[in-house]
């Protein structure tokens, strides 16, 4: 056995245990970057008030109607008018920060404050990897991303629709869904939003799983609800809306726009419609049940005016990014937003360099919950298997990032220092003989060989590499314990359920 054999497989062995501790959320400890000023953020919170009162929002949803009727909202039809008194009122009804269950009480996340979270892709009907390709998801590749995610130690949060089980029915595949983040992953989990009902289908599998009690104190389900930019809430949204808000479970309100189409050309313009579009929803939820969980959301970026082609990774959608942070804190709210965008097909440079541009904004804006943090690819159409892992290894060391610097006695190393006579060298010092494993991020993925040993080991990529580490932790997985009394009232719960929704699809 070769020695370069040897240490892989002790690194393997490390890391394996590293994977068996509970994971440990972002604590930011760097300063914050604010792009506006007070002076500039009022500007924009002025405009948003106008958007409000002047302009409206619509809400497609009798009830929801009623509802902001009672609450002193002016209506015509479906539009609905906000004073400022009443936005003030209402958003301060929100938590600053709130706990959100997980099955391992140790992997229960705190959303809001100075923790970031990271939560993998959501949405894509592709899947694509480098034995495969691009083809159409399904229940299996879903249940393969939850344990990816769960395996990683740098992503906090399981996630919701990670990829679109397309060879399972519609009206039932969230139940697939939900049941597949509780049996194979013990983090946080999303529901559902494509219905009324299948928020409600969520919320009873959350109760078999909690109790019902216990999530009306600590939710345990975060639901992402979408604004149909510009300014309107549909159907849908809305009934998840209700469904959620009663049940005292935490949403992500996010307005979804691409400026220049959505929205207006000039970022100020979209960032007052999305504030507005945000605050209106906020404010619902919290008239619906005082003290609801809610999240400040903002998926926000720019069309390319040529082709019409969304736009990741642009500068603009940055400035975007950091104001809409400093809206969210101006309110008291925890910010959702970034995350491992690229419009690339491939985990390409193009890729890695998108991804980037998006990440560091996200972090220096000290975002609280970042969806999609791993395995965006082709502008949200497809999840990359590879692209998840590589993802993960720059999660990693944005967790080591965000520390900043240890100015503790350990980490000025002073007694190295006087150890170590002019000329010489560190690396048999005491100090670094106790730090050796962990002074340094060492990304497993990334290759730091020479390259007369890249050469000798085959010349592998990184695409490579990462499809190689895909095989080995889905090989290893092990799922987390599930208490079988709660995994049988589950699966019957489902049984039940998808006859009668089937029953109900067929009528």
């Amino acid at each position: 056995m070769t020695d370069s054999t040897e240490r892989r497989r002790e690194r393997r062995a490390r890391q394996a245990a590293a994977r068996q501790t509970p994971m440990q959320p972002i604590t930011y400890d760097l300063p914050l970057y604010n792009l506006l000023d007070t002076a500039g953020l009022d500007r924009l919170h002025a405009a948003s008030l106008r958007i409000l009162s002047e302009y409206g929002i619509d809400f497609y949803d009798d009830e929801v109607l009623a509802i902001l009727r009672n609450h002193g909202v002016k209506l015509d039809g479906s539009t609905a008018f906000f004073s400022a008194e009443q936005i003030e009122r209402f958003v301060a009804l929100a938590p600053t920060s709130f706990v959100q269950l997980a099955r391992n009480p140790a992997n229960s996340v705190t959303i809001g404050g100075n923790q970031v979270i990271f939560a993998p892709v959501y949405g894509p009907p592709f899947v694509q990897d480098l034995a495969g390709g691009r083809r159409e998801a399904t229940l299996a590749d879903f249940e393969n991303f939850v344990k990816l995610a769960y395996l990683s130690p740098y992503i906090h949060h399981s996630g919701g629709t990670i990829v679109e089980p397309t060879d399972e029915p519609v009206p039932t595949r969230h139940l697939d869904m939900i049941l597949s983040h509780i049996r194979y992953s013990d983090k946080p989990f999303m529901g559902s939003v494509t219905s009324g009902e299948n928020a409600a289908d969520s919320v009873a599998m959350a109760e078999i799983v909690f109790g019902a009690a216990a999530i009306r104190t600590n939710p345990a389900l975060l639901s992402l609800i979408n604004v149909s930019s510009p300014r309107r809430y549909d159907e849908r949204m809305l009934a998840a809306i209700l469904v959620y808000a009663r049940a005292r479970q935490a949403m992500i309100i996010t307005p979804f726009i691409l400026a220049g189409a959505m929205g207006p050309t000039s970022i100020a313009g979209t960032l007052a419609q999305q504030n507005a579009e945000a605050l209106a929803g906020i404010a619902l939820c919290q008239m619906i049940e005082p003290g609801t969980p809610v999240v400040y959301g903002s998926f926000l970026t720019n069309i390319d005016l040529q082709s019409g082609a969304p736009v990741f990774g642009s500068p603009e959608s940055q400035i975007g990014l950091y104001v809409s942070a400093q809206l969210a804190r101006r309110y008291g709210l925890p910010f959702r937003g970034g995350g491992m965008f690229s419009s690339s097909k491939l985990p390409d440079a193009q890729a890695g360099y998108e991804s980037m541009m998006v990440m560091l904004p996200t972090m220096m804006a000290r975002t609280n919950f970042v969806l999609h943090a791993a395995g965006w690819l082709e502008n949200g159409l497809v999840a990359g298997y590879e692209k998840f892992v590589l993802d993960c290894e720059i999660l990693g060391m944005l967790h080591t990032w965000a520390r900043g610097l240890d100015l503790s006695d350990e980490g000025l190393a002073l007694d190295a220092i006087a150890e170590v006579p002019p000329g010489g060298h560190f690396l048999g010092t005491a100090h670094t003989m106790r730090h050796f494993r962990d002074a340094f991020y060492r990304a497993e993925l990334f290759d730091y060989n020479s390259a007369e040993q890249w050469e000798l080991n085959g010349s592998p990529d990184s695409y490579t590499r990462a499809a190689d580490k895909v095989r080995q932790l889905l090989a290893a997985y092990q799922p987390p314990e599930l208490n079988p009394a709660i995994d049988a009232a589950l699966r019957a719960f489902v049984v039940r359920r998808k006859a009668e929704l089937l029953e109900m699809h067929r009528t």
